[in-house]
């Protein structure tokens, strides 16, 4: 019979084989295979802590392990924030419909042309926008024919390949969710860290020690003000950063549809919406992913979703079981078994 003690044991022993000092060394799979100039960093990096995380089951924590009140980076889990942020700004009314193009909210350069104005926020929220250009000195091109996920390839990664129209061809994209992050920033008119605390996590009880890092060149004026876009990740540095504590917090958001302390702080049904497969690809949402069929924890229900990021860091629900875990720097190879064993202990 697996107990708690099993649990954290194997969370403790399963440690990614990732530098501890990732300022020091190219990130794995991320800068680590990309040439000059792309591959250089223009955010902060830090040296990150070892494995830790926690488990919620109805909004109370079952288990702890390592040090949960850590803040460290979280990479592509920030993506997930950002697709709440939309939620806050469709509920705002500064987003009319999802399926309207961005170029008639937010005309500009970015997408001027017939393929680029064509792309809807529902496009940038499930990786199937196609956009075409340069953000941050990054181009698009980068992560074009990028792959994802324990079998990945990425020998074509950074190679042209023709673009497809708007909403009909899925590919994950650094550069592009970037740009939806430009883009909220040009809605809200401040800088998204700051709407995410004020609307977030201060309502949820967050502690103050997380923030979210720009890069050294993404600036840009909104009324006279200098901001700076925040990225969707840390593929070129920067990020949020923040405690397992605080993400399993934010996980219980979603698991409550919104609600808080019987306060609304997202729209009736987004987190719901968040989580409907993309059309082209039925293991993703809007920056979630899913577990359509099992495929991506066989061990965990089929309606379990998660936010994922480089280097083993996950934020995992399970709706009908009640609960959320987040797991820091956790090898790929032990997520499903650590599933497996919440199931057992808490599901």
């Amino acid at each position: 019979m697996t107990t708690r003690d099993d649990f954290i044991a194997l969370a403790l022993q399963s440690e990614v084989d990732w530098p501890r000092d990732l300022d020091e060394s190219p990130l794995p799979g991320l800068t680590e295979i990309e040439p000059p100039p792309w591959n250089k960093v223009l955010g902060p990096l830090f040296e990150r802590g070892g494995p830790n995380g926690i488990v919620f089951k109805n909004g109370e924590a079952v288990v702890e392990w390592g040090d949960p009140d850590r803040c460290d980076l979280t990479f592509s889990i920030a993506k997930s924030y950002l697709s709440i942020l939309a939620g806050v700004a469709l509920g705002d009314g500064l987003i009319g419909s999802l399926d309207d193009p961005v170029a008639k909210t937010l005309p500009g350069q970015e997408f001027d042309g017939p393929h680029n104005g064509a792309i809807t926020w529902r496009h940038l929220l499930t990786l199937t926008s196609e956009w075409d250009g340069q953000l941050w000195d990054k181009p698009d091109l980068v992560d074009r024919n990028r792959q994802v996920g324990a079998d990945a390839d990425n020998s074509r990664k950074g190679q042209h390949r023709d673009l497809q129209a708007p909403g009909s061809y899925w590919e994950y994209n650094d550069v592009r969710v970037n740009l939806l992050s430009l883009c909220l920033l040009r809605l809200f008119r401040q800088p998204l860290p700051a709407v995410l605390k004020e609307r977030i996590m201060d309502p949820i009880g967050a502690s103050d020690t997380w923030t979210w890092h720009g890069y050294e060149n993404s600036y840009v004026d909104i009324d006279g003000t200098r901001m700076q876009s925040v990225p969707g990740g840390s593929h070129w540095g920067g990020g949020l950063r923040i405690s397992s504590r605080d993400h399993a917090l934010f996980g219980q958001l979603i698991l409550n549809d919104g609600v808080w302390d019987n306060r609304r702080l997202l729209p009736e049904g987004w987190t719901e919406t968040v989580r409907q497969p993309c059309a082209v690809n039925d293991g993703y949402g809007m920056l979630w992913w899913l577990n359509t069929a099992g495929r991506e924890w066989p061990s965990g229900p089929e309606d379990s979703f998660a936010a994922m990021g480089a280097g083993g860091n996950l934020l995992w629900i399970a709706p009908r079981q009640r609960i959320v875990l987040v797991a820091r720097w956790t090898d790929a190879a032990a997520v499903d078994p650590l599933l497996r064993m919440a199931m057992e202990l808490f599901g």
